[in-house]
C-alpha cells in the first residue's frame, strides 16, 4: 500500500510540474466527457419530462385506439374506433370501471369578444376527469346531466383563455365554438410545453354534444380510456376488450386486430426504450472523442518517457522494480484522463443546462447518477488502456543504458 501511495504522490508531482502539457493533454478526454454528459442530460430531461405526464396514470388504465399501417395512409382506408365500440366496452366487457371516450372535433376555431384563435377540440364524458387524473384549476369538470341534457358547456385550457383574452378566472364566460355558443364551466390544471407545443390550447365539450357537432353519420377519430376496478386482473379484462371489440367490428377469426389495447404505463416504457437506445446512439458517437483523447495520452506519455529516461534508470538503480515504475506511470495517464473526465462532467451538465435553457420550453437538463459515475470511470479506463504501452515501455528499460541515456 505504501508503494501505491507513493507512485500516486510521484505521478501528482510530475503532473503538476508540467501543469500546461498535463491540461493539453486532458483535452481531448475533457471534451469527450463534456460531449457525452451534455447530450445524455438533454436526451435525459426530455424523457424525465414525458414520463412524467403520465404519472398519474397508473397501470390499471387502460386505452382502446384504432391502429393503422403504412398501407392504410396510403389507401386512405384508414381505421377508426366507432361509437358502437364504445358501447360494447359499456355493455358487454365486465371488470371494466370508467370509461371515457375522447373525440376530436372538426370545427373552424374558437371566438370570444372579436377574438379569434384555433385550439384542439375534444368531446369526452364526465369520467375522464378520474380516468386521467387530470382537474379544474377554476370552477368544474363536464358533469354526467351536462351529456344528458346537451348542454353548450365546455372546459378549457389556460392557452386558450390567454389567447383569447378572457378573465383570468373564465368561469361563467360565453364564447363561439364554430356557430354555436358555449358556456366555460371551468379551466384546467396548466400543463406546459413540449418543445414549443402547449399543452393547454383546447377545449372540452360533453361527448354527445361533440358527436351532435360532427354529425352522427360521421366517423370521427376517437380513443377510449378506461379504468380496470382489480388492477390484478389487468391482462383477464384486456382479453375480455378485445374479445367484444373483434365481434363488434366483425372481424373474422383469422383477421388481424385492427385495434391496440394497451396500458398507460406501456406506454412510458416504450418511450424509456426509446430514449435508452437513442441515448445509448449518441452517447457512442461522441465516445469517439475520449478514444482520440485517449491516443493523444498516450503519444504525450511516450514523450514523458523519453524524457525521463535518466530519472527511471536512477529509480531502478535505486531498487524500483519494473512493477514500481509500471504503476507510476499508469497511475499518471490515468489521473490525466480522470481529471479531464471531472471537468468534463461539470462542463457537460451546465452545456447540456445552457441549452436547454436556449430552447424555448424545452425541459431541464438531467444527469442520473450512473452516468456521472459511468462516465467518470471510463475516463479513468481510457487512460489506463492508452497508457499501457508508455508505462511498459518505461518499465521494460535496462538501469544502465537509462542512466547513459542524454
Amino acid at each position: 500500500m505504501n508503494v501505491f501511495l507513493e507512485a500516486f504522490r510521484a505521478a501528482l508531482i510530475s503532473l503538476m510540474a508540467h501543469r500546461m502539457r498535463s491540461f493539453l493533454t486532458t483535452l481531448g478526454i475533457l471534451i469527450g466527457t463534456a460531449s457525452v454528459i451534455a447530450v445524455v442530460s438533454l436526451v435525459q430531461g426530455f424523457s424525465e419530462s414525458i414520463k412524467s405526464q403520465f404519472a398519474d396514470i397508473g397501470g390499471g388504465t387502460l386505452t382502446l385506439r384504432a391502429e393503422n399501417n403504412n398501407e392504410n395512409f396510403r389507401t386512405g382506408k384508414i381505421n377508426n374506433i366507432h361509437f358502437k365500440d364504445v358501447e360494447a366496452l359499456r355493455r358487454r366487457v365486465p371488470g371494466i370501471g370508467a370509461i371515457a371516450p375522447m373525440m376530436q372535433v372538426q370545427a373552424s376555431g374558437a371566438s370570444y369578444k372579436g377574438r379569434n384563435t384555433t385550439p384542439d377540440i375534444f368531446a369526452t364524458s364526465a369520467e375522464f376527469q378520474a380516468v386521467r387524473a387530470r382537474y379544474p384549476e377554476f370552477g368544474r369538470f363536464i358533469v354526467e346531466s351536462d351529456d344528458r341534457g346537451h348542454r353548450r358547456v365546455a372546459v378549457i385550457g389556460t392557452q386558450l383563455r390567454d389567447d383569447l383574452k378572457m378573465p383570468e378566472n373564465p368561469v361563467g364566460e360565453y364564447f363561439r365554438i364554430g356557430d354555436e355558443w358555449f358556456k366555460v364551466v371551468g379551466m384546467m390544471e396548466k400543463r406546459g410545453e413540449i418543445l414549443g407545443f402547449s399543452q393547454d390550447n383546447y377545449v372540452i365539450i360533453p361527448f354527445d354534444v361533440g358527436r351532435a357537432l360532427m354529425g352522427h353519420d360521421r366517423d370521427p377519430f376517437l380513443s377510449v380510456s378506461f379504468t380496470v376496478t382489480n388492477i390484478a386482473e389487468v391482462e383477464e379484462v384486456r382479453e375480455r376488450v378485445k374479445r367484444a371489440i373483434r365481434v363488434s367490428r366483425d372481424l373474422k377469426p383469422d383477421a388481424e386486430d385492427d385495434f391496440k389495447v394497451e396500458a398507460a404505463d406501456s406506454v412510458v416504457k416504450q418511450f424509456e426504450q426509446i430514449t435508452t437506445m437513442a441515448t445509448a446512439v449518441l452517447g457512442g458517437i461522441v465516445s469517439i472523442s475520449l478514444l482520440v483523447g485517449g491516443i493523444g495520452i498516450m503519444n504525450i506519455m511516450l514523450v514523458s518517457v523519453t524524457e525521463r529516461t535518466r530519472e527511471i534508470g536512477i529509480l531502478k538503480a535505486l531498487g524500483a522494480t519494473r512493477n514500481d515504475i509500471l504503476v507510476q506511470f499508469l497511475l499518471e495517464a490515468g489521473l490525466l484522463a480522470l481529471l479531464g473526465g471531472l471537468i468534463g462532467i461539470v462542463l457537460g451538465f451546465a452545456a447540456g443546462a445552457g441549452v436547454a435553457t436556449l430552447i424555448p420550453n424545452f425541459p431541464p437538463a438531467s444527469v442520473p447518477l450512473w452516468v456521472v459515475m459511468a462516465a467518470a470511470g471510463f475516463s479513468a479506463m481510457v487512460g489506463v488502456v492508452f497508457g499501457i504501452m508508455p508505462a511498459s515501455k518505461a518499465a521494460s528499460l535496462d538501469p544502465i543504458e537509462a542512466l547513459r541515456y542524454e
